[in-house]
Protein backbone atom coordinates (compact mmCIF):
# COMPACT_ATOMS: atom_id res chain seq x y z
CA UNK A 1 0.00 0.00 0.00
CA UNK A 2 1.57 3.42 -1.38
CA UNK A 3 1.85 5.98 1.77
CA UNK A 4 -1.61 7.71 2.17
CA UNK A 5 -2.40 10.90 4.12
CA UNK A 6 -4.90 13.02 5.56
CA UNK A 7 -4.50 16.56 3.56
CA UNK A 8 -6.38 19.40 5.63
CA UNK A 9 -6.38 21.65 2.35
CA UNK A 10 -8.29 18.75 0.71
CA UNK A 11 -9.89 17.39 3.73
CA UNK A 12 -9.91 13.70 2.70
CA UNK A 13 -6.74 11.28 2.19
CA UNK A 14 -4.79 11.46 -0.59
CA UNK A 15 -1.59 8.85 -1.41
CA UNK A 16 1.74 10.98 -0.89
CA UNK A 17 3.94 11.54 -3.52
CA UNK A 18 6.58 14.03 -3.18
CA UNK A 19 8.58 16.11 -6.11
CA UNK A 20 12.11 14.58 -4.92
CA UNK A 21 12.01 11.25 -3.37
CA UNK A 22 15.45 11.87 -2.05
CA UNK A 23 14.19 15.56 -0.93
CA UNK A 24 11.40 15.75 1.06
CA UNK A 25 10.38 18.90 1.90
CA UNK A 26 8.73 18.85 6.04
CA UNK A 27 8.39 22.19 7.92
CA UNK A 28 7.09 21.88 11.51
CA UNK A 29 5.46 24.60 13.50
CA UNK A 30 7.74 24.44 16.97
CA UNK A 31 7.57 26.00 20.17
CA UNK A 32 7.11 29.05 21.39
CA UNK A 33 10.24 29.07 24.06
CA UNK A 34 8.69 31.02 26.85
CA UNK A 35 8.04 28.33 29.35
CA UNK A 36 8.99 24.73 29.83
CA UNK A 37 7.13 22.18 27.44
CA UNK A 38 4.75 19.62 28.65
CA UNK A 39 3.32 16.24 27.44
CA UNK A 40 0.56 18.26 25.35
CA UNK A 41 3.21 20.06 23.58
CA UNK A 42 5.53 16.91 23.04
CA UNK A 43 2.24 14.92 21.30
CA UNK A 44 2.71 17.00 18.08
CA UNK A 45 6.53 16.22 18.24
CA UNK A 46 5.88 12.55 18.72
CA UNK A 47 3.34 12.16 15.68
CA UNK A 48 5.51 13.66 13.59
CA UNK A 49 8.31 11.79 14.55
CA UNK A 50 6.44 8.61 12.86
CA UNK A 51 5.61 10.78 10.30
CA UNK A 52 9.45 10.70 9.30
CA UNK A 53 10.10 7.55 10.31
CA UNK A 54 7.43 6.23 8.01
CA UNK A 55 8.86 8.28 5.45
CA UNK A 56 11.76 7.03 5.71
CA UNK A 57 10.35 3.02 5.64
CA UNK A 58 9.25 3.77 2.27
CA UNK A 59 12.23 4.50 0.58
CA UNK A 60 11.89 8.32 0.70
CA UNK A 61 14.25 11.22 2.56
CA UNK A 62 12.59 13.64 4.77
CA UNK A 63 14.53 16.94 5.42
CA UNK A 64 12.37 18.69 7.93
CA UNK A 65 12.64 22.36 9.67
CA UNK A 66 11.54 23.00 12.87
CA UNK A 67 11.25 26.76 13.76
CA UNK A 68 11.66 28.01 17.67
CA UNK A 69 9.51 31.14 18.11
CA UNK A 70 12.23 33.64 20.23
CA UNK A 71 10.52 36.49 19.11
CA UNK A 72 6.71 38.05 18.12
CA UNK A 73 4.11 35.59 19.24
CA UNK A 74 1.52 38.30 21.46
CA UNK A 75 -0.34 36.60 23.97
CA UNK A 76 -3.45 37.37 21.91
CA UNK A 77 -4.28 35.90 17.98
CA UNK A 78 -5.19 39.24 17.28
CA UNK A 79 -2.00 41.36 17.17
CA UNK A 80 -2.88 41.99 20.72
CA UNK A 81 -1.18 42.15 24.73
CA UNK A 82 2.12 40.96 25.51
CA UNK A 83 5.01 39.15 24.12
CA UNK A 84 5.25 35.69 25.74
CA UNK A 85 9.01 36.21 26.05
CA UNK A 86 8.93 39.66 27.67
CA UNK A 87 5.90 38.10 29.83
CA UNK A 88 8.46 35.24 30.53
CA UNK A 89 11.55 37.67 31.23
CA UNK A 90 9.40 39.82 34.03
CA UNK A 91 8.44 36.66 35.93
CA UNK A 92 11.59 34.75 35.73
CA UNK A 93 13.81 38.04 36.59
CA UNK A 94 15.74 37.65 33.36
CA UNK A 95 16.39 38.80 30.17
CA UNK A 96 14.45 37.48 26.82
CA UNK A 97 17.77 36.40 25.49
CA UNK A 98 18.04 34.16 28.54
CA UNK A 99 14.66 33.31 28.59
CA UNK A 100 14.72 31.69 25.10
CA UNK A 101 18.39 30.04 25.49
CA UNK A 102 17.15 28.24 28.47
CA UNK A 103 13.77 27.27 27.25
CA UNK A 104 15.50 26.05 23.77
CA UNK A 105 17.90 23.84 25.58
CA UNK A 106 15.62 22.39 27.95
CA UNK A 107 12.78 21.29 25.10
CA UNK A 108 16.50 20.22 22.37
CA UNK A 109 16.99 18.24 26.32
CA UNK A 110 13.26 16.71 26.12
CA UNK A 111 13.29 15.63 22.58
CA UNK A 112 16.22 14.18 22.89
CA UNK A 113 15.47 11.95 25.25
CA UNK A 114 12.09 11.06 23.90
CA UNK A 115 14.79 9.59 20.45
CA UNK A 116 12.57 11.97 18.19
CA UNK A 117 14.81 12.55 15.11
CA UNK A 118 16.49 15.76 14.78
CA UNK A 119 15.34 18.20 12.08
CA UNK A 120 17.60 19.12 9.42
CA UNK A 121 17.40 22.87 10.63
CA UNK A 122 16.71 23.87 14.31
CA UNK A 123 15.53 27.38 12.71
CA UNK A 124 15.53 30.27 15.66
CA UNK A 125 13.37 33.41 14.48
CA UNK A 126 15.82 35.80 15.52
CA UNK A 127 18.16 34.04 13.44
CA UNK A 128 16.22 35.24 10.10
CA UNK A 129 15.15 38.80 10.85
CA UNK A 130 16.87 39.80 7.68
CA UNK A 131 15.21 37.17 5.55
CA UNK A 132 11.58 38.33 7.68
CA UNK A 133 12.45 42.15 6.80
CA UNK A 134 12.71 41.13 3.02
CA UNK A 135 9.36 39.19 2.88
CA UNK A 136 7.79 42.43 4.51
CA UNK A 137 9.31 44.53 1.71
CA UNK A 138 7.98 42.20 -0.94
CA UNK A 139 5.01 42.17 0.66
CA UNK A 140 4.77 46.14 0.54
CA UNK A 141 6.37 45.97 -3.07
CA UNK A 142 3.33 43.83 -4.69
CA UNK A 143 0.69 45.94 -3.00
CA UNK A 144 -0.80 43.50 -0.10
CA UNK A 145 0.02 45.72 3.04
CA UNK A 146 -0.99 48.57 5.12
CA UNK A 147 0.55 50.66 7.43
CA UNK A 148 -0.94 51.80 10.69
CA UNK A 149 -0.04 53.09 13.95
CA UNK A 150 1.26 49.72 15.53
CA UNK A 151 2.38 47.85 12.30
CA UNK A 152 2.41 47.25 8.89
CA UNK A 153 -0.68 44.65 8.17
CA UNK A 154 -1.50 42.38 5.65
CA UNK A 155 -4.64 42.90 3.78
CA UNK A 156 -6.55 39.74 3.64
CA UNK A 157 -9.14 41.37 0.73
CA UNK A 158 -5.90 41.48 -1.42
CA UNK A 159 -5.87 37.31 -1.35
CA UNK A 160 -9.00 35.91 -3.03
CA UNK A 161 -8.27 32.88 -1.66
CA UNK A 162 -8.03 33.56 1.92
CA UNK A 163 -10.67 31.82 3.72
CA UNK A 164 -10.17 28.68 1.17
CA UNK A 165 -7.88 26.86 3.60
CA UNK A 166 -9.65 27.06 6.91
CA UNK A 167 -13.46 27.20 5.34
CA UNK A 168 -13.93 30.74 7.07
CA UNK A 169 -17.21 32.52 7.02
CA UNK A 170 -15.48 36.15 6.36
CA UNK A 171 -19.00 38.04 6.53
CA UNK A 172 -20.11 36.40 9.69
CA UNK A 173 -16.04 37.53 11.04
CA UNK A 174 -16.38 40.99 9.81
CA UNK A 175 -20.13 41.77 11.37
CA UNK A 176 -19.18 39.76 14.87
CA UNK A 177 -15.76 41.67 15.16
CA UNK A 178 -15.61 42.75 18.49
CA UNK A 179 -14.77 46.23 19.76
CA UNK A 180 -10.75 44.90 20.72
CA UNK A 181 -9.87 44.50 16.94
CA UNK A 182 -7.95 47.74 15.91
CA UNK A 183 -9.98 50.64 14.71
CA UNK A 184 -7.59 50.91 11.98
CA UNK A 185 -7.48 47.48 10.99
CA UNK A 186 -9.17 47.41 7.32
CA UNK A 187 -10.78 43.81 8.03
CA UNK A 188 -10.90 41.99 11.17
CA UNK A 189 -9.04 38.98 9.51
CA UNK A 190 -5.77 41.26 8.78
CA UNK A 191 -2.93 40.33 10.39
CA UNK A 192 0.66 41.96 11.61
CA UNK A 193 3.48 41.46 9.32
CA UNK A 194 5.48 43.55 11.32
CA UNK A 195 4.73 45.01 14.90
CA UNK A 196 5.83 48.75 15.57
CA UNK A 197 7.43 49.61 18.97
CA UNK A 198 5.77 52.65 20.04
CA UNK A 199 7.42 55.19 21.98
CA UNK A 200 8.05 54.35 25.77
CA UNK A 201 7.36 50.45 25.27
CA UNK A 202 9.66 48.33 26.45
CA UNK A 203 10.27 45.49 24.48
CA UNK A 204 13.96 43.90 24.58
CA UNK A 205 14.17 42.25 21.31
CA UNK A 206 13.82 44.85 18.27
CA UNK A 207 15.12 45.88 15.19
CA UNK A 208 15.53 49.22 12.52
CA UNK A 209 13.51 48.78 10.19
CA UNK A 210 11.25 50.88 7.57
CA UNK A 211 12.10 53.79 9.45
CA UNK A 212 11.24 52.75 13.40
CA UNK A 213 12.36 49.98 16.00
CA UNK A 214 10.25 46.91 15.79
CA UNK A 215 9.95 42.97 14.92
CA UNK A 216 8.27 40.49 12.81
CA UNK A 217 4.64 39.15 13.73
CA UNK A 218 4.42 36.05 14.51
CA UNK A 219 2.85 34.23 11.37
CA UNK A 220 5.58 35.91 9.19
CA UNK A 221 8.81 33.64 10.99
CA UNK A 222 7.17 30.39 9.17
CA UNK A 223 7.45 31.72 5.42
CA UNK A 224 10.75 33.28 5.93
CA UNK A 225 12.02 30.41 7.31
CA UNK A 226 10.60 28.00 4.63
CA UNK A 227 11.19 30.38 2.03
CA UNK A 228 15.16 30.71 3.13
CA UNK A 229 15.41 26.76 4.15
CA UNK A 230 13.72 24.86 1.85
CA UNK A 231 11.84 26.67 -0.91
CA UNK A 232 8.22 26.68 -2.13
CA UNK A 233 6.15 24.79 -2.21
CA UNK A 234 7.17 22.52 0.23
CA UNK A 235 5.81 18.29 0.10
CA UNK A 236 4.43 18.41 4.20
CA UNK A 237 3.57 21.36 6.30
CA UNK A 238 2.67 19.76 10.14
CA UNK A 239 1.17 21.65 12.84
CA UNK A 240 -1.84 21.40 15.32
CA UNK A 241 -5.78 22.35 14.49
CA UNK A 242 -5.39 25.14 16.36
CA UNK A 243 -2.97 26.31 13.67
CA UNK A 244 -5.49 25.86 10.98
CA UNK A 245 -8.02 29.11 11.41
CA UNK A 246 -5.25 31.96 11.84
CA UNK A 247 -1.71 30.49 12.07
CA UNK A 248 -1.42 27.93 9.29
CA UNK A 249 -4.02 30.10 7.29
CA UNK A 250 -1.85 33.64 7.30
CA UNK A 251 1.53 31.92 6.27
CA UNK A 252 -0.27 30.67 3.39
CA UNK A 253 -1.37 34.47 2.83
CA UNK A 254 1.70 35.86 3.24
CA UNK A 255 3.49 33.85 1.16
CA UNK A 256 1.26 33.57 -1.39
CA UNK A 257 1.78 37.01 -1.52
CA UNK A 258 5.31 37.80 -1.32
CA UNK A 259 6.49 35.21 -3.61
CA UNK A 260 3.26 34.15 -5.92
CA UNK A 261 3.63 30.33 -4.35
CA UNK A 262 1.46 28.30 -3.04
CA UNK A 263 2.97 27.17 0.41
CA UNK A 264 2.49 23.71 0.85
CA UNK A 265 1.46 20.55 -0.95
CA UNK A 266 -0.15 18.51 1.85
CA UNK A 267 -0.87 19.73 5.57
CA UNK A 268 -1.33 17.29 8.27
CA UNK A 269 -2.86 18.57 11.68
CA UNK A 270 -2.70 16.73 14.93
CA UNK A 271 -5.76 17.06 17.64
CA UNK A 272 -5.32 18.04 21.36
CA UNK A 273 -4.41 16.13 23.93
CA UNK A 274 -6.50 16.72 27.23
CA UNK A 275 -6.38 16.49 30.98
CA UNK A 276 -8.60 14.77 32.75
CA UNK A 277 -11.33 15.50 30.62
CA UNK A 278 -10.03 19.18 30.75
CA UNK A 279 -7.74 21.44 28.55
CA UNK A 280 -4.24 21.62 28.89
CA UNK A 281 -3.71 24.94 30.98
CA UNK A 282 -2.06 27.09 33.79
CA UNK A 283 -5.00 28.51 34.90
CA UNK A 284 -6.33 24.91 36.00
CA UNK A 285 -2.81 23.46 37.11
CA UNK A 286 -2.67 20.72 35.33
CA UNK A 287 0.08 20.91 32.94
CA UNK A 288 2.73 18.09 32.98
CA UNK A 289 6.20 17.90 32.34
CA UNK A 290 8.48 14.71 30.92
CA UNK A 291 10.18 15.67 34.20
CA UNK A 292 6.96 15.21 36.35
CA UNK A 293 6.10 11.99 34.39
CA UNK A 294 9.47 10.50 35.38
CA UNK A 295 9.00 11.34 38.87
CA UNK A 296 5.92 9.80 39.16
CA UNK A 297 8.21 6.88 38.43
CA UNK A 298 6.89 6.51 34.28
CA UNK A 299 9.42 6.47 31.73
CA UNK A 300 8.99 9.08 28.28
CA UNK A 301 8.55 5.93 26.52
CA UNK A 302 5.19 4.62 28.52
CA UNK A 303 4.26 8.11 27.58
CA UNK A 304 4.96 7.89 23.89
CA UNK A 305 3.31 4.30 23.80
CA UNK A 306 0.30 5.86 25.24
CA UNK A 307 0.03 8.74 22.35
CA UNK A 308 0.55 6.16 19.89
CA UNK A 309 -2.18 3.37 21.00
CA UNK A 310 -4.77 6.33 19.39
CA UNK A 311 -4.26 8.54 16.19
CA UNK A 312 -3.04 11.84 15.51
CA UNK A 313 -6.02 13.24 14.45
CA UNK A 314 -8.32 12.01 17.39
CA UNK A 315 -8.39 13.95 20.07
CA UNK A 316 -6.53 12.08 23.36
CA UNK A 317 -7.70 12.75 26.84
CA UNK A 318 -4.71 11.76 29.02
CA UNK A 319 -5.36 9.94 32.79
CA UNK A 320 -2.57 8.27 34.79
CA UNK A 321 -4.65 5.13 34.37
CA UNK A 322 -4.45 4.89 30.97
CA UNK A 323 -0.24 5.32 31.29
CA UNK A 324 -0.42 2.85 33.62
CA UNK A 325 -2.42 0.76 31.41
CA UNK A 326 0.31 1.49 28.54
CA UNK A 327 3.61 1.26 30.98
CA UNK A 328 2.09 -2.26 31.29
CA UNK A 329 1.97 -2.90 27.50
CA UNK A 330 5.46 -1.25 26.97
CA UNK A 331 6.75 -4.01 29.35
CA UNK A 332 4.88 -7.04 28.24
CA UNK A 333 6.76 -6.13 24.60
CA UNK A 334 9.80 -5.99 26.19
CA UNK A 335 9.95 -9.03 28.01
CA UNK A 336 8.54 -10.57 24.65
CA UNK A 337 11.97 -9.16 23.23
CA UNK A 338 13.59 -10.89 26.16
CA UNK A 339 12.71 -14.44 25.30
CA UNK A 340 14.04 -13.29 21.84
CA UNK A 341 17.35 -13.21 23.25
CA UNK A 342 16.94 -16.57 24.47
CA UNK A 343 14.90 -18.56 22.21
CA UNK A 344 15.79 -17.55 18.95
CA UNK A 345 13.23 -17.52 16.41
CA UNK A 346 12.21 -17.05 12.47
CA UNK A 347 11.20 -13.82 11.19
CA UNK A 348 7.72 -13.41 10.87
CA UNK A 349 6.20 -14.26 7.69
CA UNK A 350 6.32 -10.16 6.00
CA UNK A 351 6.20 -8.61 9.31
CA UNK A 352 7.80 -5.31 8.32
CA UNK A 353 6.10 -4.86 5.27
CA UNK A 354 2.59 -5.45 6.97
CA UNK A 355 3.65 -3.29 9.86
CA UNK A 356 4.50 -0.50 7.61
CA UNK A 357 1.36 -0.92 5.34
CA UNK A 358 -0.70 -0.42 8.73
CA UNK A 359 1.29 2.77 8.91
CA UNK A 360 0.76 3.93 5.23
CA UNK A 361 -2.94 4.43 6.01
CA UNK A 362 -2.48 7.46 7.31
CA UNK A 363 -0.02 6.68 10.18
CA UNK A 364 -2.17 4.42 12.02
CA UNK A 365 -0.38 3.47 14.74
CA UNK A 366 -3.13 1.98 16.57
CA UNK A 367 -3.80 -0.55 14.23
CA UNK A 368 0.00 -1.31 13.56
CA UNK A 369 0.13 -1.62 17.75
CA UNK A 370 -2.96 -4.21 17.50
CA UNK A 371 -0.95 -6.30 14.79
CA UNK A 372 2.40 -5.98 17.11
CA UNK A 373 0.13 -7.89 19.68
CA UNK A 374 -1.57 -10.88 17.20
CA UNK A 375 1.87 -11.92 16.89
CA UNK A 376 4.17 -10.65 19.55
CA UNK A 377 4.81 -14.58 20.93
CA UNK A 378 6.17 -15.58 17.11
CA UNK A 379 8.19 -12.24 16.72
CA UNK A 380 11.94 -12.65 16.02
CA UNK A 381 14.59 -10.22 17.69
CA UNK A 382 14.86 -9.02 13.95
CA UNK A 383 11.23 -7.77 13.75
CA UNK A 384 11.45 -6.13 17.07
CA UNK A 385 14.27 -3.93 16.22
CA UNK A 386 11.85 -2.86 13.42
CA UNK A 387 9.58 -2.06 15.57
CA UNK A 388 12.15 -0.08 17.37
CA UNK A 389 13.21 1.69 14.21
CA UNK A 390 9.45 3.15 13.43
CA UNK A 391 8.51 3.66 16.99
CA UNK A 392 11.41 4.23 19.04
CA UNK A 393 10.36 3.23 22.36
CA UNK A 394 13.39 1.47 23.66
CA UNK A 395 11.64 -2.00 23.50
CA UNK A 396 15.09 -3.70 23.66
CA UNK A 397 16.46 -3.76 27.33
CA UNK A 398 20.19 -5.01 27.89
CA UNK A 399 20.77 -8.79 26.75
CA UNK A 400 22.05 -10.27 30.14
CA UNK A 401 21.50 -14.18 29.10
CA UNK A 402 25.06 -14.72 29.83
CA UNK A 403 25.79 -12.97 33.00
CA UNK A 404 22.61 -14.58 34.79
CA UNK A 405 22.98 -18.31 33.28
CA UNK A 406 25.13 -19.28 36.31
CA UNK A 407 22.68 -17.96 38.55
CA UNK A 408 19.49 -19.89 36.88
CA UNK A 409 21.76 -22.79 36.49
CA UNK A 410 22.44 -23.03 40.13
CA UNK A 411 18.64 -21.84 40.97
CA UNK A 412 17.87 -25.14 39.01
CA UNK A 413 20.26 -27.17 41.05
CA UNK A 414 18.81 -25.83 44.52
CA UNK A 415 15.44 -26.51 43.49
CA UNK A 416 16.39 -29.92 42.41
CA UNK A 417 17.86 -30.77 45.61
CA UNK A 418 15.04 -29.27 47.13
CA UNK A 419 17.30 -26.00 48.99
CA UNK A 420 14.70 -23.84 48.48
CA UNK A 421 16.37 -21.48 50.93
CA UNK A 422 18.89 -21.12 48.03
CA UNK A 423 16.76 -21.06 45.11
CA UNK A 424 15.09 -17.77 46.97
CA UNK A 425 18.15 -16.31 47.61
CA UNK A 426 18.91 -15.98 44.00
CA UNK A 427 15.57 -15.31 42.59
CA UNK A 428 16.16 -12.35 45.04
CA UNK A 429 19.51 -11.59 43.58
CA UNK A 430 17.64 -11.43 40.34
CA UNK A 431 14.70 -9.03 41.60
CA UNK A 432 17.08 -6.57 42.84
CA UNK A 433 18.82 -6.24 39.21
CA UNK A 434 15.22 -5.46 38.34
CA UNK A 435 14.86 -9.20 36.53
CA UNK A 436 12.56 -12.10 37.08
CA UNK A 437 12.21 -15.86 36.29
CA UNK A 438 9.71 -18.11 34.63
CA UNK A 439 10.10 -22.05 34.53
CA UNK A 440 8.42 -23.69 31.59
CA UNK A 441 9.01 -27.27 30.27
CA UNK A 442 11.62 -25.66 27.76
CA UNK A 443 13.72 -24.03 30.95
CA UNK A 444 14.06 -21.15 32.80
CA UNK A 445 14.17 -17.64 31.31
CA UNK A 446 14.78 -13.99 32.50
CA UNK A 447 12.23 -11.65 32.21
CA UNK A 448 12.16 -7.71 33.59
CA UNK A 449 11.15 -7.78 37.05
Amino acid sequence: MPLRLYNTASRKIETFEPKNPDEVKIYTCGPTVYSAPHIGNFAAYIYWDLLLRTLKANGLTPKRVLNLTDVGHLTSDGDSGEDKLEKGAKKEGKTVWEIADFYIDLFKTDFAKLRLLEPAVWARATDFITESEELVQRLIDRGFTYETSDGVYFDTSKFSGYADFARLDLENLKAGARVEFSSEKRNPSDFAVWKFIKPGENHAMRWDFLGRPGYPGWHLECSSIIHACLGEPIDIHTGGVDHVPVHHTNEIAQTYGAFGEKLAQVWLHCNFLTINGEKISKSLGNIVTLAELEGEGFSVFDFKLWLYQGHYRSERNFTFADLEAARARRKNWRNFVALAFQLPRANVKDFQKNLVEKLNDDLNSAAAFAYIDSVAEDMSLEDWRAVEELFALDLIPEDVTEQVAPQIRARTAARQAHDFATADRIRDELAAQGLSLFDTSDGTFWQLA
